[in-house]
């Protein structure tokens, strides 16, 4: 039997420093994850060379070159942390980066996706967000925003929260939905 595929999404926000904690998480699961990581999170929050040692892939930023290998077929997507822009363009449709043009078609395909958002309550309470939850839920993508999922923090407060960062929550909804 072969291994299950993770594509871990990340995001330019706090947690991304913690990914290690993702990663190693979805591997004791028995996931080989494949990261792709938006330009926010490369330019402020990764150590790239780290995270290809702890994953044995590299790290996928842009849009595969001719000669490139692909990545394999993922059997599970997480999006973590989710940031506002990132919800927000992919709910509309926009997709500027290599991730966003990844989740398009990862969602339209009906690949298991989850997403856990890094937000802050000025930002969670924007109606824009909100309805852009909404439109990713009804176009099958599981967002763990609100009750039993990530609780948005004060603004100016979210360095004080990456350690409560809930990483088991968005792997255990990946199980769940990759059982199904």
């Amino acid at each position: 039997m072969s291994q299950r595929v993770l594509y871990l999404m990340i995001c330019g926000a706090g947690p991304a420093d913690r990914i290690a904690v993702m990663v190693e998480l979805a591997q004791a699961a028995g996931w080989s994850v494949h990261c792709l990581a938006t330009p926010a999170a490369v330019d402020y929050f990764l150590d790239l060379d780290a995270l290809i040692q702890l994953t044995g892939h590299p790290v996928r930023t842009e849009h595969q070159r001719a000669g490139q290998p692909g990545l394999p077929k993922a059997d599970g997507v997480i999006v973590a942390p989710a940031t506002y822009n990132t919800i927000n363009k992919w709910a509309t449709g926009i997709a500027d980066t290599y991730v966003l043009t990844q989740l398009a078609e990862l969602t339209g395909l009906g690949v298991p996706i989850v997403v856990l958002p890094f937000v802050n309550t000025a930002l969670a309470n924007n109606r824009v967000f909100l309805r852009s939850v909404d439109e990713l839920r009804q176009s099958g993508v599981m967002v763990l925003f609100g009750d039993g999922g990530f609780v948005p923090h004060p603004p100016q407060t979210g360095g004080s929260r990456l350690d409560q960062y809930p990483w088991r929550l968005a792997l255990e909804a990946v199980e769940h939905l990759y059982a199904q």
